[in-house]
């Protein structure tokens, strides 16, 4: 990831935790043709006092294979973004832009023997059922010919990570002024990004004077 300034730099333990919130991203390796990429649910846990990231991708992905014990991947976590018009800042003379936050975990990928499959199964699903307010499914559930044919159509890949690089552009570099204009504009959008955006910005500088809808 391409550090614009150090203060939109999120610090590693932040940035993972912003990950695991998210649990969804983008998997990228490159082989002789050149990149290749999937979006992926995953699981971020831990091995050996390293962060480790879980995901599955169907048996055909051509990604699989690069999953070597060598190569490396790139999980891209993306979170909400806004674009901002030079107009909404209180001074003038800026620049259109947009704010962001995202974080790039990246290591050494491995591939796992298919009776992985069920555990991985389980814990993803734990993961994302948590988030929603009513009993868990799980895979016990499912007609068992049904799910032990899913599982087979799978594979599972650790993603060792030994890269954590997380920016928030979230106009930290601006005035209290043009800090408040923008983060009141957002506040007032229709789109639930931006108004997350926004909550983050307030969050930066608390006690000056937002504009609440």
């Amino acid at each position: 990831m391409h550090v614009l300034r150090p203060q939109f730099h999120i610090e590693e333990q932040r940035a993972l935790d912003f990950a695991r919130q998210r649990g969804f991203g983008t998997i990228v390796a490159a082989d002789e043709r050149g990149p290749r990429a999937s979006h992926v649910p995953f699981v971020l846990g831990e091995r050996d006092g390293r962060a480790m990231v879980q995901i599955h991708l169907t048996a055909k992905n051509p990604l699989v294979p690069l999953a070597d014990g060598s190569r490396r991947f790139l999980l891209i976590v993306a979170g909400d973004d806004a674009y901002i018009s030079n107009d909404w800042y209180a001074s003038r003379d800026n620049v259109s832009t947009w704010l962001y936050d995202a974080v790039h975990l990246s290591g050494v990928a491995h591939l796992r023997d298919m009776d992985q499959n069920r555990g991985h199964g389980d814990a993803l699903l734990a993961v994302a059922e948590a988030r929603l307010p009513k009993p868990a499914w799980d895979l016990a559930q499912m007609e068992p010919g049904k799910r032990e044919s899913m599982l087979a159509a799978i594979r599972v890949i650790d993603l060792m990570v030994d890269s954590v690089e997380g920016q928030a552009k979230l106009n930290q570099h601006k005035s209290d002024a043009d800090h408040v204009a923008v983060a009141s504009r957002l506040a007032r959008s229709e789109e639930s990004g931006h108004r997350r955006l926004a909550r983050k910005m307030q969050a930066l500088r608390p006690g000056l004077n937002y504009e609440v809808p």
